[in-house]
């Protein structure tokens, strides 16, 4: 085996272009010291699927009682077994140059961007994380594994100028008023503004519940131009649906913005106030799309660009902060799990930085 390495050494020195002949004798004296043998590189053809699926199921019930949401289950899912099948070997022979080898295919292959390569390397993390807890694995190979960097973008918050443009052409439209009123107030998701119950909106209209992210549910304040527009809003509602915001019955007069007009035109009333017919409100709540829609076509009207539920949120926390509350509280409102997302969350510019530092320090 000693031989072999040693012609393999000199033929890579032939083809560099050095005189093998000046280091032949020192080479077969310094190998003489190594006790020398062939590493197998060859990859098994063969992967137990059995044995993946039994760890990774395993894995998931862990992240079941420890209270993950369903949704956060099957990306975890979705993630492992796309590592998995890429990487093509057991849970308990995975290395970090495996986990290396799967970030690069997947960044020059299929042009991954940073922020998705940080979401597949957490579950990853996680998983590793478990098997070492529960001694399946004696090294976590995650711990040579650098972490993705993302990529930071600019998070703007709206101007003040820019809120009360968007105010003056949502005006007459009390519904689309009463949405961008409460994303500015509560500082809530859109998923979570989909989901208000009328039932949790307080008597005096000064609170509600949401139900944020991890099934954990906190209290968000209306103020009182929201409390105003939103019982403007529910004192216009004459059905039964649950919810704040409820979808419509598309199966009235079809599908399509005609059949819609052709459906208030019937019920007497004008297509931006199909809601306050009864049998135009569906079953459940409405969907995160419409309210995406409906606010990015206010904004383009308005000249303003990138107008989305979220930024109505960025915006709300960030004009709190800058008028003095507290991050930590602004924090808990926002629902975040610690103040590091909140600094990275919220908009403020170096000079309100250094204007600070000049009042405070």
């Amino acid at each position: 085996m000693r031989s072999a390495l040693f012609n393999d050494i000199m033929v890579v020195l032939q083809d560099a272009g050095v005189d093998t002949d000046m280091v032949r004798a020192k080479l077969i004296m310094t190998l003489d010291n190594y006790d020398v043998s062939r590493r197998c590189t060859e990859v098994s053809t063969h992967v137990d699927e059995d044995e993946i699926q039994k760890y990774i199921k395993l894995f998931l019930v862990n992240k079941r009682v420890a209270g993950r949401t369903e949704r956060t289950i099957q990306m975890y899912n979705a993630n492992l077994n796309r590592f998995f099948s890429e990487c093509q070997k057991s849970p308990l022979e995975v290395t970090s140059d495996d986990i290396k080898l799967f970030l690069a295919v997947k960044e020059v292959r299929d042009h991954a961007s940073k922020t998705y390569l940080a979401d597949l390397l957490r579950p990853i993390s996680s998983f590793y994380q478990w098997m070492v807890r529960e001694e399946y694995v004696i090294k976590n190979p995650m711990n040579k594994v650098d972490p993705v960097k993302r990529v930071k973008t600019k998070k703007d918050a709206l101007t003040e100028t820019q809120i009360e443009q968007l105010r003056l052409e949502a005006q007459g439209d009390i519904r689309l008023t009463c949405i961008l009123e409460m994303l500015l107030s509560t500082w809530c998701r859109v998923t979570e503004l989909c989901q208000i119950k009328l039932n949790e909106i307080s008597e005096d209209y000064e609170s509600v519940l949401i139900h944020g992210k991890g099934e954990k549910d906190r209290t968000c304040y209306i103020n009182a131009r929201a409390k105003l527009y939103l019982k403007q809003y529910i004192s216009c509602r004459n059905d039964r649906n649950e919810y704040l915001f409820p979808k419509a019955n598309l199966k009235v007069g079809g599908a399509g913005i005609s059949a819609m007009s052709a459906a208030t035109k019937n019920a007497g009333v004008k297509p931006r106030n199909w809601w306050t017919a009864p049998e135009l409100i569906g079953t459940g709540h409405i969907d995160k799309g419409t309210v995406e829609d409906r606010l990015r076509k206010l904004g383009k009207k308005c000249g303003i660009e990138k107008v989305h539920p979220h930024r109505f949120r960025r915006t709300g926390a960030t004009f709190a902060l800058r008028r003095g509350m507290p991050i930590e509280q602004v924090s808990k409102l926002l629902g975040h799990e610690s103040i590091e997302t909140t600094q990275i969350y919220l908009d403020i510019s170096e000079r309100e930085l250094e204007q600070s530092h000049k009042k405070y320090v």
